[in-house]
């Protein structure tokens, strides 16, 4: 494998936090960074000029979805992923470890790969590890990821163990098979929450080499503090000098204590997922936009944020857009929450940076806690 094109600087420390830079062949990220979730090449409810107003600078996208539909061949055909969905930033995606968690009813694991079921329209799709980097280099993303499996919470450990095995030999075999030196290719820890396994998983998959790390099978039922605790053991045998991914995390209070404790990555469809459903973030809580209590209320979501849904629209007009069904409700909530997501990692980044990371948790978590409904 190449010497990968892909940098990565520290720049600032608060204990185990960190803010970084992430260099690619797309653009630079500062980190910790949210990723906005892309699945199907998309963000849902959002075009690519919508992202970048909130400060997004790299979204994700899965290699086992876009393999079925349209296909990679013909992404690779239409400019790569960058140039089909019009994002010209960096871009992460998935090899399809998480589908081989969410979509057990489909699939068929052996030593050699995954065996899934297409839920589109029922034809049989193998995804050996090899077949799975095969498919990331031909969307072109900067950074891609090894094959893993995920396995449910909770998990007897020997359970964890034959996953964990699994996940090391398909890390081995997806090195491999990696061509592109521009594309980074990261390997998965797994061992579900037991440390032993955390920690030999992590040491065998730095032997391996890889240029970056990232921690998989958390937020999988097991609640925050088991998370955290797990992310004890993980993190530290990680190196310094290489970005950390936590896959599919999540809640705001679940960033920052997980940033804290040196996590660089993030993703989660929790953002837009909620402002479809009619729920927003603000600094107070969450707001249930459906609420009978907002149908004449002339507020913003949040007299302090800045972005265009709050500049321009109210608490009651939300309501009887998503009341009358209207599409738009799901793209202005959806355009809050990406701005919420993305001020809050600008915020992060400059308390790690300050050295008041302890502080700035302490009034979020406080006023997050507080709820909406409190302030009237």
């Amino acid at each position: 494998m190449a010497e990968c094109s892909l940098k990565y600087e520290v720049i600032a420390r608060d204990g185990a936090a960190r803010c970084g830079r992430l260099v690619t062949k797309h653009g630079t990220v500062e980190t910790p960074v949210f990723m906005p979730v892309g699945t199907n090449a998309t963000v849902k409810m959002m075009t690519p000029e919508m992202l970048r107003t909130t400060g997004a600078t790299m979204i994700l996208g899965n290699a086992y979805h876009l393999s079925l539909r349209p296909g990679e061949d013909v992404i690779a055909r239409l400019g790569g992923l960058h140039g089909f969905m019009n994002w010209d930033g960096p871009i992460l995606t998935d090899s399809g470890g998480y589908q081989v968690f969410s979509l057990a009813k489909l699939r068929r694991i052996t030593d050699e790969g995954v065996e899934f079921q297409s839920h589109i329209d029922g034809a049989t799709l193998m995804m050996p590890p090899a077949r799975a980097v095969d498919i990331q280099e031909a969307l072109g993303a900067d950074v891609i990821m090894a094959c893993d499996e995920c396995v449910a919470y909770p998990a007897a450990p020997e359970t964890a163990r034959k996953a964990m095995e699994r996940t090391i030999a398909w890390a081995e075999r997806s090195r491999a098979a990696h061509k592109r030196a521009d594309q980074a290719l990261f390997g998965i820890v797994q061992g579900s929450v037991f440390e032993s396994q955390r920690r030999e998983c992590a040491r065998r998959l730095v032997e391996i080499g890889f240029d970056g790390y990232a921690i998989g099978g958390l937020s999988v039922g097991e609640g925050a503090g088991l998370m955290n605790e797990t992310l004890g053991w993980t993190v530290p045998e990680l190196p310094a000098d290489r970005p950390r991914y936590l896959m599919g995390v999540g809640t705001p209070e679940d960033i920052i204590a997980s940033a804290a404790a040196g996590v660089d990555m993030f993703d989660c469809v929790m953002p837009a997922r909620n402002a479809r459903n009619a729920c927003v973030f603000t600094r107070y809580g969450k707001v249930r936009l459906r609420n009978a209590r907002h149908r004449d209320d002339p507020r913003p979501i949040d007299a302090d944020c800045e972005c265009p849904t709050c500049r321009g629209y109210s608490r009651a007009y939300m309501r009887h857009l998503f009341m009358a069904g209207e599409s738009l409700a799901g793209m202005l909530a959806t355009l809050h929450n990406m701005w919420f997501y993305q001020n809050l990692m600008r915020e992060l980044r400059g308390a790690i940076t300050d050295g008041c990371l302890e502080a700035f948790t302490g009034r979020f978590l406080a006023d997050f806690a507080r709820g909406d409904e409190e302030r009237g």
